[in-house]
């Protein structure tokens, strides 16, 4: 079976989880960390090469400053939690948004966990953090005409290629599976350069019920689906399958 190189995740439907259940939103996120988990182990089980999860945009701190909190307390427990087990596993993490937003010792602990898991040569585990898909492309803009401004790069230099470079997944291929979980069909503004070509998948799943069951439904339909980038069945040999 045909398995995606690189898999981005938005995690969706927490909330609506715990209030489905009459208790707090917050219960939601603290049970959604279980799939989380569960994807992981998956990811490295399969030699999937990447995995990219959405756990927090640049909108969401528009939520109640509660949630906000909440939010970012699971994160650094996460992060006591969770990293030495992933370094025991050969996982390398890294935290990929606008870390200035967040609090300082949150950017301590980030960088305590990325540097401990830097040389992993594992799954590559992504996690986006006041990440917003728009940002990151003007943030790449800047650092280009600050290089061009100062005479390090012209600007007939810059293609495609220079210009993904200075983007946050600068080192990985393009996410080709795109999985959304929650029942809404867009993309949130999440990596919106680099999922140019991923195959979408949208589950009306909320995240905590995300099981190993629904992640194996996921790659099965990717495997079926034919992937030509813009070329003809005939020119990529891929005749038979959902198209794209």
């Amino acid at each position: 079976m045909a398995l995606p190189h690189h898999i981005a995740i938005v995690m969706d439907g927490n909330g609506r989880w715990a209030e489905a259940r009459g208790e707090p939103r917050t219960a939601g996120h603290r049970a959604g960390l279980e799939p989380v988990r569960m994807v992981i182990r998956e990811c490295a089980k399969l030699k999937i090469e990447a995995l990219t999860l959405f756990a927090f945009s640049s909108e969401n701190w528009r939520r109640p400053e509660a949630e906000v909190a909440t939010l970012m307390g699971l994160f650094m427990d996460a992060l006591d939690r969770e990293v030495a087990e992933l370094h025991s596993n050969d996982v390398r993490l890294r935290i990929i948004g606008n870390r200035q937003r967040l609090a300082v010792r949150l950017q301590q602990r980030i960088s305590e966990a990325e540097a401990l898991t830097a040389d992993n040569a594992g799954l590559k585990l992504q996690v986006a953090v006041s990440y917003g898909g728009r940002w990151d492309v003007v943030e790449a803009a800047k650092r280009l005409a600050a290089a061009a401004a100062s005479g390090a790069l012209r600007a007939s230099d810059i293609d495609e290629e220079r210009f993904a470079r200075e983007l946050q997944l600068y080192d990985l291929p393009d996410p080709d599976l795109f999985i959304r979980t929650g029942g809404d069909h867009r993309v949130s503004n999440f990596l919106l350069w680099n999922i140019a070509y991923a195959e979408l998948l949208f589950t009306d799943v909320l995240w905590p019920d995300f099981s190993i069951n629904e992640f194996q439904l996921a790659l099965d339909d990717f495997a079926g689906r034919g992937r030509r980038f813009g070329l003809t069945g005939a020119q990529t040999g891929k005749s038979s399958g959902k198209t794209r």
